[in-house]
């Protein structure tokens, strides 16, 4: 997080805190990295949640998109050692410095300045997002093994944000709503003009699959479409 006194957010309000003991960032609170852009560390409570709906594993090749200043990829890079490697995007320049300066010492995390929209990305078990989206680019998906997951904060509508985990089995990939979760927007994955069916917030909480338009059409069971996939209720 850098030198204190820190930044921190408690229900909505930024406060400073009263000295730079580190005892004030060990809370559930938000630490604010970029007050004008609204970029924060993240609350503690949520990334534990994803953390335990994805189940990072040892070996397993992780791509994290969104770094803040690194402090989720050092848990990432912890829980997939031995033989695992994050490969982790941050499209600010000045925070893919602070990550690359704090993760010096962790040999299997790598720290890329760039947009992960437009980013060839490395065959992954594990995608991580922290910035809410749209709709999941739909090279994010290609990029998943069998088996392989990626969770993601979607903005379903201008009210509902929910944390979606999606897996990629042989016949598609299996979609499964989990919890609120609102982030800033993704650059690249945040535009609301590729939408062509807005979910409501119980049609959101519905999913059950995920296609690609260009394998399948949307069909009667689709509750939100995008340009290049849509959201099924229905199973694979």
């Amino acid at each position: 997080m850098g030198p204190g006194p820190w930044r921190i957010v408690v229900k909505g309000r930024h406060l400073e805190t009263p000295s730079s003991d580190p005892a004030f960032l060990y809370q559930n609170v938000l630490v604010s990295l970029d007050k004008s852009k609204g970029i924060n560390n993240g609350e503690p409570f949520l990334h534990a949640a994803f953390l335990g709906a994805v189940a990072p594993q040892p070996g397993e090749t992780v791509i994290q998109i969104g770094t803040g200043t690194g402090y989720y990829t050092a848990i990432l890079s912890t829980l997939v050692a031995p033989g695992g490697h994050v490969h982790a995007v941050e499209i600010d320049e000045a925070l893919a410095s602070r990550t690359r300066d704090n993760l010096a010492s962790f040999e299997n995390a790598s720290v890329i300045c760039a947009d992960a929209t437009e980013l060839e990305l490395p065959q992954a078990d594990l995608i991580y997002v922290s910035a809410g989206v749209v709709a999941p680019p739909i090279s994010w998906l290609q990029a998943l093994r069998l088996g392989g997951r990626i969770i993601v904060p979607w903005q379903a509508n201008d009210k509902v944000g929910l944390a979606v985990l999606i897996i990629r089995a042989e016949q598609g990939f299996s979609a499964r709503a989990l919890m609120p979760a609102y982030f800033i927007p993704c650059i690249g994955a945040s535009d609301p003009m590729q939408t062509t069916k807005t979910p409501s917030g119980g049609e959101a909480r519905s999913i059950q699959s995920v296609w690609l338009t260009q394998d399948r059409a949307p069909d009667e069971t689709a509750v939100a479409i995008y340009r290049d996939l849509w959201f099924s209720n229905a199973g694979l």
